[in-house]
């Protein structure tokens, strides 16, 4: 089952969807040559990639695989990559699926046991660089993935909503879920982040005033649409009442118990309205969704990433969806994007390690700190 129920895709639909694309669009592929693309390579399209794919074909970046003149051995490598992006971290990072038997002691009987359990997963199948499609027959709707080993985030709620996003920075703001199978436990829970979950961070204030930025930070994520889990804000309340900042409702929301979260948000607003911030938060009064909100979001995420309160490719992922692509792609925090990607990107990784690329991330977000806010274009 998918997430959401969204129409079926049609050519002329997908049409409109190539027409944002930055890229040559070739005659779509047959249903005779779409058939010949599964069975030479062991897979299915999903319904709305089938359908898109039909439409024309997207070509001029080896971004986009050449389903028709590809190389095979290029688009077998690219279908194989989600698996052995996941074999990678088994090797060399210790992870392991928790349905999976215990794990080994030895490293290469659990390389052995986990191909034999990644052999039953469903196909992830390319659309653009390192964005796939649950290859499902006959199945719509569901979210595109961004994959790099088991860094796994959703990219799209639909393919046409990861168009939208990726070409052209509008994005739904629907919550997004992941649909199938064993892919869904990394961005449901597992080791990646969904970047319309809540925001991975951890908490920095040491003063009242950091609290009160703090709190004023959480209040912009949600005005620009953003959820937080109860126990996010409890802690902010809890850490502003420890630092001294007094309001009537504060003690209120930072003792709540377990049973009580469903109150979070109620109190949180209170807490807000009586420290004055709901007055000071921006105004949504351009063509650009809460602008203002997300360019003093984006600075405070940077400075979270420099500070190492929030991960690299996790802030990274949340800067470029709901910064440069929701601000309509700012030709200033492009140098950053191009990082997050190489972060994200397998073949970047096979040349530098993660750690290093991580710090290319931290040293751009210092840059872009350093500089005038908003950064200019």
């Amino acid at each position: 089952m998918t997430a959401h129920s969204p129409l079926p895709l049609t050519l002329e639909a997908a049409r409109d969807l190539q027409n944002m694309l930055r890229a040559e669009i070739r005659p779509g592929l047959s249903e005779r040559e779409l058939n010949a693309v599964e069975a030479r390579f062991g897979f299915t399209f999903s319904a709305d990639h089938r359908v898109f794919l039909a439409a024309g074909l997207p070509h001029g970046s080896r971004s986009w695989p050449d389903w028709r003149n590809g190389d095979p051995e290029d688009l077998a490598e690219r279908l194989s990559q989600p698996v052995e992006g996941v074999l990678f971290d088994v090797e060399h990072n210790g992870f392991w699926h928790p349905a999976w038997s215990p794990r080994p002691a030895g490293t290469s009987d659990a390389l052995q046991i986990a191909r034999s359990e990644l052999a039953a997963v469903p196909q992830l199948v390319p659309v653009y660089s390192h964005r796939y499609l649950p290859g499902t027959a006959g199945e719509r709707g569901h979210p595109v993935l961004s994959v790099h080993q088991t860094d796994i985030i959703i990219y799209g709620n639909d393919l046409a909503d990861y168009i939208r996003n990726e070409f052209t920075g509008r994005a739904s703001r629907l919550p997004a879920h992941s649909t199938v199978g064993f892919w869904s436990y990394f961005v449901h829970g597992g080791p990646g982040a969904d970047v319309a979950r809540p925001t991975p961070h951890t908490p920095y204030a040491v003063s009242a005033q950091e609290s009160a930025e703090y709190l004023r930070m959480l209040a912009l994520e949600r005005l620009i649409g953003r959820h937080h889990y109860p126990h996010q804000l409890i802690e902010a309340g809890l850490t502003a009442l420890v630092l001294d900042l007094a309001t009537e409702t504060l003690p209120l929301l930072a003792g709540l118990s377990r049973t009580e979260h469903e109150n979070a948000d109620v109190l949180f607003d209170q807490v807000l309205a009586e420290l004055g911030l709901t007055e000071g938060l921006p105004a949504d009064d351009t063509d650009i969704p809460w602008e203002k909100a997300r360019w003093e979001l984006v600075r405070w995420w940077l400075r979270l990433i420099v500070n190492g309160n929030l991960a690299p490719g996790a802030g990274g992922d949340l800067i470029t969806y709901e910064g440069w692509g929701a601000l309509a792609r700012p030709q200033s925090l492009r140098p950053l994007v191009v990082k997050v990607d190489a972060y994200n990107d397998w073949e970047a990784i096979r040349h530098s390690t993660r750690e290093q690329l991580a710090k290319v991330i931290v040293a751009e977000a210092d840059r872009l700190l350093a500089g005038p806010w908003p950064p200019l274009d």
